[in-house]
């Protein structure tokens, strides 16, 4: 029973880390605070229209897709098993680059047990590695060809005013996701996305939630933070939380640089195409995991 509890152990929280990138500080697992109602005002006339909005956020991400040639953060990933008493804390330098596609990693600091380490995070690094430089992004991307997306109305996010949208997958695969896409009724800009996966790679695996909230730096959206919980039948419950500071990015055109600050913004939400491309680097470890 401990061998596979601890079998287990590793496919739950390499499932529960579902995002490539994700203001709390690091090594602080929380909820994500909801998102207060309020009704929309008519003679507002400084909120998008609800479609020109959701068109916005897509042609956005279109241009993000184009433009951005290189980024560079600091990650930290925080990943704990209630159950076991288990966690750790990875710090790491964060480097993507468009041409070639690539994705790496370069250790800083790790904090923890030994098991999360080297069983889990290191494992569901080289797997999100792979779906970077090798996935097909455009079946995973947040947007009309993948999701149907509902209207839901006007919320308030970190004091600014959201268009909240349902959405919900065409079909049910690895990668995807239902729940609700949040973007600035102002700008157009991904603010957060927040569900459960609809396709667990394991039997083991009952449910993983996830709220992820993005920011703009420099006219990018970028991820800042990933919370999700995963649920199994055996382990019980699995908590990640992944935060982003620190960035660097590089366009195509001007070939410059320009850094963040790193501490807590309040800037306007932004836009990614592949918001969810981690979902199924994720699946794919976990299914690794669960094969061994």
């Amino acid at each position: 029973m401990n061998r596979r509890k601890s079998r287990v152990a590793k496919l739950l929280l390499g499932t529960c880390l579902l995002a490539t990138s994700l203001v709390a500080g690091p090594g602080v697992v929380y909820a994500a605070p909801r998102a207060a109602e309020v009704a929309a005002d008519p003679a507002d006339t400084s909120l998008l229209d609800p479609n020109v909005a959701l068109r916005t956020y897509q042609e956005q991400a279109d241009l993000q897709a184009r433009t951005l040639l290189r980024s560079e953060d600091n990650t930290v990933i925080h990943a704990e098993l209630p159950s076991t008493s288990q966690k750790g804390e990875f710090e790491l330098l964060r480097s993507y680059s468009a041409e070639p596609r690539s994705l790496r990693y370069a250790s800083i600091k790790f904090e923890g047990d030994g098991f999360i380490k080297s069983n889990v995070i290191v494992r569901v690094l080289q797997s999100e590695v792979n779906q970077v430089e090798k996935g097909d992004r455009e079946a995973t991307a947040l947007n009309e060809h993948n999701y149907q997306f509902r209207y839901k109305g006007v919320e308030m996010l970190d004091g600014h005013k959201m268009h909240v949208y349902k959405v919900k997958p065409f079909k049910k695969r690895s990668g995807l996701f239902k729940g609700k896409l949040y973007l600035d009724a102002e700008t157009g800009r991904m603010r957060r996305v927040e569900g459960s996966v609809v396709k667990t790679p394991s039997f083991f695996l009952r449910r993983i939630d996830f709220v992820q909230d993005f920011a703009e730096v420099d006219g990018f959206t970028v991820p800042t933070e990933l919370h999700s919980t995963a649920r199994a039948h055996i382990i019980g419950r699995a908590v990640v939380s992944i935060v982003h500071r620190g960035y660097r990015l590089t366009t195509r055109s001007q070939g410059q640089t320009s850094a963040d600050s790193g501490s807590n913004s309040n800037s306007e939400a932004a836009s990614n195409s592949n918001a969810m491309a981690g979902t199924a680097a994720v699946a794919t470890a976990a299914s690794d995991q669960d094969s061994h």
